[in-house]
């Protein structure tokens, strides 16, 4: 299921043994472009403490009454380890934090979840898996920070990122939702993390190699169009691109 990361934020989250707090934001790495942790602001509980949540803990989330259930207790979560509200994650961090979960490195292979496409798969094969170390960035983002970062298309700027659309059960981000009001009043458009070209994060800006011409004239998108295959097969197809859910049937991995 697609949904937006803005309407994700506000879930509450529910541990074996009662409610954890709610969804606070979202951090992602921006080579796979898939979440890693969701931010937990747990209220007057564990105050101090940033509470991330991988979604290899995710069991399911609730539309309906807008929660997100997780496999783990909270004394689990509250005697994981620490992470001070006023640091970025970092490497040491992660590697401490899956080594107390047993859980498998996202970054041991070359897919989303290391050797796997889906956090499910991953989770439920961990001791297949190897664990290597990896001393490289893992390029971890803040979906509130990138919120904003403007757009630049082949021939000039075209808006900026307004919000994400993820993939539940992949939790990978599979469009950026762009915002074009000072070129074109109301109107947003969809772009994939798979259509960008580079990033300039010095300068905020998310460069892609479309012209404003070939976005404009993409299949329209609102805040109401439900996001179903038949639309996105239209998208791709405008763009002359793959789907990603043939990517996904053949094996091939997402380096965005």
């Amino acid at each position: 299921m697609l949904d937006k990361i803005k309407t994700l934020e506000g879930y509450r989250l529910q541990a074996l043994d009662g409610p954890l707090g709610t969804v606070k934001e979202f951090y992602f790495d921006d080579k796979h472009w898939t979440v890693r942790y969701l931010v937990v602001d747990t209220g007057s509980w564990l105050m101090g403490k940033q509470v991330l949540i991988s979604p290899y803990a995710i069991e399911s989330v609730n539309a309906g009454d807008r929660t997100i259930s997780v496999r783990l207790t909270k004394a689990q979560i509250e005697s994981s380890p620490s992470l001070d509200t006023d640091k970025p994650v970092s490497k040491q961090f992660e590697d401490s934090y899956y080594a107390y979960y047993g859980w498998p490195s996202y970054w041991d292979g070359p897919y989303a979840w290391g050797s796997f496409s889906y956090a499910t798969e991953a989770r439920d094969h961990w001791n297949r898996v190897r664990r290597e170390q990896d001393e490289g960035d893992r390029h971890l983002r803040s979906s509130e920070d990138v919120t904003g970062h403007v757009i630049q298309a082949s021939d000039g700027e075209i808006g900026h990122v307004e919000d994400f659309v993820v993939d539940e059960e992949a939790w990978t981000i599979r469009y950026m939702v762009v915002a074009t009001r000072n070129w074109w009043p109301g109107e947003k458009v969809l772009i994939s993390p798979m259509w960008i070209d580079r990033i300039s994060w010095v300068d905020a800006k998310v460069f892609v190699l479309q012209t404003r011409q070939e976005i404009r004239s993409s299949p329209p998108y609102s805040d109401a169009s439900l996001l179903e295959r038949g639309y996105e097969t239209l998208l791709h197809q405008h763009y002359r691109r793959q789907g990603y859910w043939d990517q996904d049937l053949a094996g091939v991995k997402h380096t965005y």
